[in-house]
């Protein structure tokens, strides 16, 4: 008994000194963080602003992990705010309470802390995290997260020489709280006032972001964690292969640009196959009007030379991009993160129960803007959802379905409703979603809890006839996807992680502005086997703070 308490205040005293340690134990393996999040004064575009910073880094630290590790991460919150962290693309099976969203999770409070723990269980590949409230994403406390293959695996291409996270994104030197004033008195944020690249703009960098040695191969996890924009990726002199699009292998086709839309992540494998000096990657924003870009030095070592500064061009509109993602195919012969070939789950030969049509819009609530999905726009409750479905008092908080899965004829501008916008689902129910962009900016759409198979994007109108060009054999597992202009995309998943996730735009001002809503799947059985318990040291607020336990779940 002293040993097992011996162990245990060890533990605890390596989480509170802010130490990563990995723990053996008969389960599958732990590691630990400790995460001091503070503003701090940062300068990425040349003008002091006031940043979020996690242990005094922007962007945050990388979270380095295996396939079925248990992470636990102690979050202070040490900001005049609160405070959530959110896990962009790991699934978190059976535990949205861990999703770190506004309808899953009662705030970190300033001056508190809370762990998050969760077990990147059967995944692999490249994901981001950020702060989930308000504009808070405009400031920083974002970082790279990968899941590594175990051992026992294999991996369908050789040991890269390095593996390097990258973060691209657009940035606003307007403070978040501006840009939240902003929004809420019915405006647009407007363009961006530039691009960054792990941080920096590039503008008179001398440093490099990365190194390689001449003939080795390194690995560049690519992430869109900006506001706004698509992005394209290049890297001077050199092509990109593609070898794992958001926790899925692909097939390793040859690149020399990429788009990463908003909220997307990608692996590419470069070989440093080129004269030795500097050479510059390239992102600079895609489909508007306004031209801009970041750049970020590799340097080749013991190379001789600045890189040219003739940078590569960007290709030109989005028919490109989308001729692009028809060539993404999922590696049908690759080992997944268990150990069974990835393309065992035929997607394409199960029945569809159910189609959900989506159709994203702009208008007014109260003469100020608002974004809509089928008419509604999405409202946080002071009650979290999902805390409310829980306890058993939803009917104080939301109603389910509070939209159709077919969307009006038309929906007037001046007739958007204004609530928790709540969607249930049917445990395991193998389902079709359609987004339908009749706008003339593109879209991109994220699923927390899941992964789903896009099957098809194309331009015009859906309809049922156009299934029969579905790409039901080897579409890309993926946990994002882009609607470009006057155009739909289709994806299909199946409803079997229990829990209540956020279905939203990644153009964040919409989000922010109501363009999301919930998916609630509920197991008949209130089981362990389909989903956790609440975690005794979640807080607790809104109408559920002083209200009892409710039975919890059992085996």
């Amino acid at each position: 008994m002293g040993g097992r308490k011996s162990l245990l205040a060890t533990l605890a005293w390596l989480m509170a000194a802010g130490t990563l340690m990995m723990v053996v134990r008969a389960e599958d393996p732990y590691i630990f963080f400790t995460w001091n999040v503070t503003y701090g004064t940062i300068s990425p575009l040349g003008v002091p602003q006031q940043g979020i910073l996690i242990n005094g880094q922007f962007p945050g630290p990388n979270i380095n992990s295996t396939t079925n590790n248990n992470v636990v991460i102690n979050v202070f919150n040490n900001l005049d705010e609160p405070l959530l962290f959110s896990w962009n693309g790991v699934q978190q099976r059976k535990n949205s309470w861990q999703d770190g969203v506004a309808a899953t999770n009662c705030p970190i409070m300033p001056g508190t802390n809370y762990t998050y723990h969760f077990q990147v269980k059967d995944q692999i590949g490249s994901y981001y995290y950020f702060p989930s409230l308000g504009m808070q994403k405009a400031a920083g406390g974002f970082g790279g997260l990968r899941i590594n293959s175990r051992l026992l695996i294999p991996v369908p291409f050789a040991d890269p020489e390095d593996d390097y996270t990258v973060l691209i994104g657009d940035w606003y030197t307007k403070s978040q709280t501006s840009m939240k004033k902003l929004l809420d008195s019915g405006h647009s944020l407007g363009r961006p006032a530039g691009v960054l690249i792990n941080g920096k703009s590039g503008k008179d960098e001398k440093e490099p972001l990365f190194t390689m040695k001449a003939g080795k191969t390194y690995r560049y996890r690519i992430c869109n964690v900006g506001l706004k924009n698509s992005l394209n990726f290049r890297i001077q002199g050199h092509t990109m292969k593609l070898v794992e699009i958001e926790g899925s292998h692909t097939v390793q086709n040859t690149y020399q640009w990429l788009d990463v839309h908003l909220g997307q992540c990608y692996s590419v494998l470069v070989t440093a196959n080129q004269e030795p000096k500097d050479y510059y990657m390239v992102a600079s924003t895609r489909f508007t009007k306004y031209d801009l870009s970041a750049t970020g030095i590799i340097r080749y070592e013991n190379g001789k030379g600045q890189a040219s500064q003739a940078l590569p061009e960007a290709p030109v509109g989005w028919a490109w991009s989308l001729n692009q993602f028809r060539t993404f195919r999922w590696n049908l012969t690759a080992s997944a993160a268990r150990p069974n070939p990835q393309g065992s789950y035929h997607y394409g030969s199960i029945n569809i129960t159910r189609t959900i049509k989506i159709v994203n819009s702009a208008g007014t609530v109260g003469g100020k803007l608002r974004y809509a999905i089928n008419g509604a726009t999405h409202v946080d409750s002071t009650t979290p959802l999902k805390l409310a479905e829980y306890y058993g008092v939803q009917d104080k908080v939301f109603k389910y379905n509070t939209i159709a899965d077919e969307p009006p004829a038309q929906v007037k501008s001046d007739n958007i409703t204004e609530q928790p916008v709540v969607v249930n689902a049917t445990f395991r129910n193998f389902v079709e979603i359609i987004f339908e962009n009749h706008e003339r900016s593109i879209q991109s759409w994220h699923l927390d809890g899941y992964s789903f198979f896009p099957v098809a994007i194309e331009p015009g109108t859906w309809s049922p006839e156009k299934r029969k060009n579905y790409n039901l054999l080897d579409a890309v597992s993926r946990y994002t996807i882009q609607v470009y202009p006057k155009s739909w995309a289709a994806i299909m998943l199946t409803f079997d992680n229990a829990g209540m996730w956020n279905l939203r735009s990644e153009t964040w001002e919409r989000r922010y502005l109501g363009q999301q809503l919930y998916i609630s799947v509920q197991s008949p059985a209130r089981s362990l086997r389909d989903e956790y318990n609440l975690p005794d040291s979640a807080p607790l607020c809104g109408i559920v703070k002083e209200l009892p336990n409710p039975p919890p779940y059992t085996v």
